[in-house]
């Protein structure tokens, strides 16, 4: 009978709300993808070889172009950390924060990325990856690597200063970006004001630049700069040593060319962890609650509707006057 229906609707309405104020919730697993974005901010990445809009810009700002576009492709939910690496170390500016609640500080963050924010000239990226694990172990909540760079180590490896990775394998599930053009250009120096004093001379990338030589060049800078041209140091993005160190450590390369392609690597990089959390279900409650009162008149409203028409046919004929 409809009436007996109608009742068990109506009850069981009226336990999915009482179930609601109880604010249940289940909980549920998901991956955290959050990531450790980290800039090479040594004085190569200065070099102007990277194709932005109209013209040519350098490595360092085409890894900001390449971070800002990246996070604006980020879902919210993620996090991002920022740091910059230069002599053997990392330095990180912020612990993980959520993408979409500070997307105008991190942007800002990026935007302020620059050469001289370097403590040493020198680039030893071996060293700088370790640095970068430690970095990693000590953030509050789990994330991934993804590393910027060209490549170029100052002082140039040798069998006496190359630091054996083989056995390491803290980078594994990392992402090396690499920045940079295949043909290779001199490298600019630029003053404290950042005005171009000339480019780097070879003799000085032989050696580690801003390296100490006697104790009156304590605390002074080296401003020393190529004589001709023959003697520049040229640089390019050393793109089968990056392979190579990603293979070494078991993490994965990319060359930088545009976001979406990072972005989808990035995606593809492991979970950086997993959580638990509690979905609500106050609200899919309360709306089952409400089918389930309209599901009650759902036939009652086609007779009461023929009711009506049927009741407008019996109306008599109103006569003229």
């Amino acid at each position: 009978m409809r009436w007996q229906r109608d009742t068990v609707l109506h009850a069981a309405a009226a336990l999915l709300v009482l179930a609601a104020l109880l604010h249940p919730a289940i909980p549920l697993k998901r991956d955290l993808h959050n990531y450790l974005l980290v800039a090479d901010v040594t004085q190569s990445m200065n070099v102007e070889d990277m194709p932005l809009g109209s013209g040519k810009v350098s490595r360092l700002a085409y890894t900001r172009h390449l971070m800002k576009e990246t996070v604006t492709r980020l879902p919210c939910g993620s996090h991002v950390s920022l740091g910059v690496f230069t002599a053997e170390s990392i330095a990180l500016l912020f612990t993980p924060i959520e993408v979409c609640a500070n997307f105008d500080v991190i942007q800002d963050s990026i935007a302020h990325l620059e050469w001289r924010m370097a403590w040493r000239g020198n680039s030893r990226l071996r060293f700088g990856l370790k640095a970068a694990s430690a970095t990693l172990d000590a953030l509050p909540i789990p994330a991934q690597m993804v590393f910027f760079t060209d490549g170029d180590e100052a002082p140039k490896l040798n069998a006496i200063n190359k630091l054996d990775l083989s056995h390491w394998q803290g980078g594994e599930g990392w992402l090396m970006v690499g920045v940079g053009g295949d043909e290779p250009m001199p490298i600019p120096k630029f003053d404290s004001e950042n005005h171009i004093l000339g480019y780097w001379a070879t003799t000085n990338m032989i050696l580690a630049p801003s390296q100490v030589q006697s104790e009156e060049s304590v605390g002074t800078r080296d401003d020393t700069i190529a004589s001709d041209d023959y003697n520049r140091y040229l640089s390019r993005l050393d793109e089968p040593y990056l392979k190579e160190l990603a293979l070494e450590i078991g993490a994965r390369y990319l060359r930088g060319g545009d976001a979406e392609s990072l972005t989808e690597a990035m995606r593809r990089q492991p979970a950086a962890g997993h959580a638990t959390i509690d979905v609500p279900l106050t609200r899919p409650l309360l709306l089952l609650a409400l089918l389930l009162i309209l599901a009650s008149y759902a036939q009652a409203v086609p007779g009461v509707w023929r009711a009506f028409v049927d009741a407008r046919r019996m109306q008599p004929a109103r006569l003229p006057d």
